[in-house]
């Protein structure tokens, strides 16, 4: 598929992964990482790893994660 049209286009991406994950390598996640640069805007995609991590999460990425809620959701009243 082509690039993602309208307000889409434009949307925040954090994609996590671990650079010991036996299930999903690492190497399918960069790839996908760089189709998604294909489709929606590139400076919007964020790809992050973490050292020893299998498939699985760790504090340091639930950490990033919430800073990305926090960064591009608006809060709860």
């Amino acid at each position: 598929q082509g690039p993602i049209s309208g307000v889409n286009k434009d949307i925040a991406v954090l994609q996590c992964h671990g650079d010991c994950d036996p299930l999903v390598p690492v190497m399918f996640g960069s790839l996908t990482v760089e189709k998604l640069k294909t489709m929606i805007n590139p400076a919007n995609v964020t790809f992050k790893t973490y050292s020893g991590m299998m498939h699985s999460s760790s504090l340091e990425e639930m950490m990033d994660v919430k800073q990305f809620i926090d960064k591009h959701l608006p809060p709860l009243d």
